[in-house]
This record gives structure tokens, sequence and C-alpha cells, in this order.
């Protein structure tokens, strides 16, 4: 008997892999992103030289912060296209950043027309203001950051703590604007934070304290002590949320009655407040508050608390990339 070889499997037509590329988008969009890299997977395996299939696989990738894959399916998809492409350009260099290949992220900052100081280490320079949205498929706490490379910001306001982030930490951020913030004047961009490439060392701690005028904060804020980062008014600067009840501090009795959190800069002071101080140990904080408490008439502690949480990671089925305000206008306009 003659033995045969098996035939070899009949490739899809043309109406199998466009259901089969649609099949891929749709699990993008609904944020399945394994999925999604695995189906763009089997369609480059069917056409390996189409250059966007490679590039949506390293965007998933990255939203999933897998960056030696990211890096590697930007670069693939960079190597088959004639032409420049800035998008896969600025992905294969945030991955090239989370990674610390510098050689790499220099090459690819270079390819985008963007200057960095001379070197062959990491990037260290001023990009400016900006902020960030620390863990965007979660809180989306948002606070300022002074960038010191092109995705990497050190962030300058105290996070919540249960957030875990901390002052001065040290976040690789996306390259795509999802909102703007006020400051001295003028905007910033908003950035989506994709993970904390350098912690701080700077804890977040709560202090409750009863305050008698604008001049008495500005005189705790000035206050310099080792151990001290920086000392923030998050009753001027933070909303919708009673951070005093959350902790369980009382009210003073002549208080009490109105204590829902209202809009930042408030035209009548109030004398109860909650500051957000990122520090390095908690005896530090007590040291700046008794002295300020004894340097003034009117001036107390009510307590000072800290609750150290840890962050938190996206999960399959979270479309978290994405400017919230254009979201906000799709879904208004979906409306009938």
């Amino acid at each position: 008997m003659t033995a045969t070889a098996d035939a070899s499997p009949t490739p899809p037509d043309n109406d199998a892999l466009m259901a089969l590329e649609a099949e891929a988008y749709a699990a993008f969009d609904a944020g399945h992103l394994q999925q999604a890299s695995a189906l763009f997977g089997e369609l480059s395996g069917h056409a390996p030289h189409v250059p966007y299939l490679h590039y949506m696989r390293g965007l998933a990738h990255k939203y999933l912060r897998d960056w030696p894959a990211s890096l590697e399916h930007n670069l693939r998809a960079q190597a088959l296209q004639e032409a420049f492409d800035e998008a896969s350009a600025w992905n294969a260099g945030i991955a090239a950043t989370a990674l610390g290949d510098w050689a790499e992220a220099r090459r690819q900052w270079a390819q985008c027309g963007i200057n960095v100081p001379d070197g062959d280490g990491p990037i260290d320079t001023d990009f400016g203001m900006v902020c960030v949205r620390l863990d965007p498929w979660g809180s989306g706490e948002t606070v300022y950051a002074r960038r010191i490379d092109v995705v990497r910001a050190r962030v300058v306001n105290v996070p919540f703590g249960s957030s875990g982030h901390r002052l001065f930490d040290i976040v690789l951020h996306d390259g795509a604007k999802t909102g703007e913030r006020a400051l001295n004047g003028g905007t910033v961009p908003v950035f989506n934070a994709l993970q904390t490439l350098q912690a701080s060392d700077h804890r977040t701690f709560v202090a409750f304290i009863r305050c008698p005028s604008a001049d008495d904060m500005a005189a705790l804020q000035d206050a310099q002590l080792p151990g001290i980062g920086y000392v923030e008014d998050w009753t001027a600067s933070v909303r919708s949320l009673c951070l005093r009840c959350s902790y369980g501090v009382p009210h003073a009795a002549d208080t009490a009655a109105d204590h829902d959190d209202g809009a930042a800069g408030n035209d009548d002071w109030q004398v109860e407040r909650t500051l957000g101080i990122g520090a390095q140990g908690k005896a530090a904080v007590e040291r700046l508050l008794a002295d300020w408490v004894a340097a003034g008439p009117g001036r107390a502690l009510d307590a000072i608390e800290s609750r150290d949480g840890s962050a938190s990671a996206p999960a399959d089925g979270q479309v978290w990339w994405l400017d919230p305000t254009e979201v906000e206008q799709d879904d208004e306009d979906d409306v009938a």
C-alpha cells in the first residue's frame, strides 16, 4: 500500500479573514486584550507582512503592560513599514522606557523628532508640568507631576495613601492625552499612568486640624523640616469626599452640621481642615504639627492617620485607556 501525505489545511478565504479581523477588533474594543492579541497573532500568521496586525498586538500588550511583547510587536510593525509610523514609535519608546532599554528609547524619540539630552543612560531633564491619572482603571485619582522624560514623571501632589502611590513616585505614563487640567492660568495635559517605575520613600499621612485662617495655613505649608516632603491642604484641593468622616475623626460641635465637602476654594474659610502630608515618617509629621500648633492661637491637631494600600491592576474587560470626556460624549450621542 502506498502512503500518501496529509493534505495541507485550506487557508481561510477573504470572508473568513475579514470575520476574524472584526472579531479581533471587537475583543480589543471590549478590553479583552489577551484574546485580541491571540486573534491578531492568528491573522498575522496568515498575513505576516501586514504591519498594522503587529501594531495592534503591540498596542494590546501595552495596555496589558507586557513590555517585552509590546516592544517586540511594535518593532516588527516598524520593520514592515516603508514610511515612518509615529504611533508604533511612541509605543516602542514607552515599552523601551519601561524596560530600561535607554538606547532603544532614545532611538525611538529621535525618530519622533523629540530632543533629549545626550547620553546613553536614563533621560533626566525638565519636560514641564503635566497631570497623571493614577490607576486609571480604578479610582483615577489625578495629580500634578513634573515630566523628567518623554514618558516618565515625578508626582508632586500627595496621593491618597490607599492608592499605593506616593509623593515623588516616578511613574511611566502613556503618550496619549486624556484630558486637561488648569495650572497657573493655563492648562496642562492629563496622561494615564501605566505603572510606578520608582517608588518614593515618602508615605502619605492624613492630618485633621483646626486652622483659624488662611494665614495660619500658609505658615504651616511654608514650614520646613527634615523628613517632610510637602503639606497639601486637601480641604482646598480634594472634592467629593469628607475624609474626616471616612477616617472616623469626629467634627467639632460647632461644625458637625455643616461638613459636606463643598467646592474647593470656598469663600467662607473652613476652620476644620484635612491635610495630605508626604513624609518619610510619622515622627516628622508629629513634630511639624506640634511646632505649628504651639506657634499660634486657635490652632489644634485632632488626629494623624495613615492608610497604606497597594496599586491595583486592570481587569480583563476594562477599557480604561480612553479619554473620559470622549467616552461621556459617546454615551450622550448614543442616547435616543
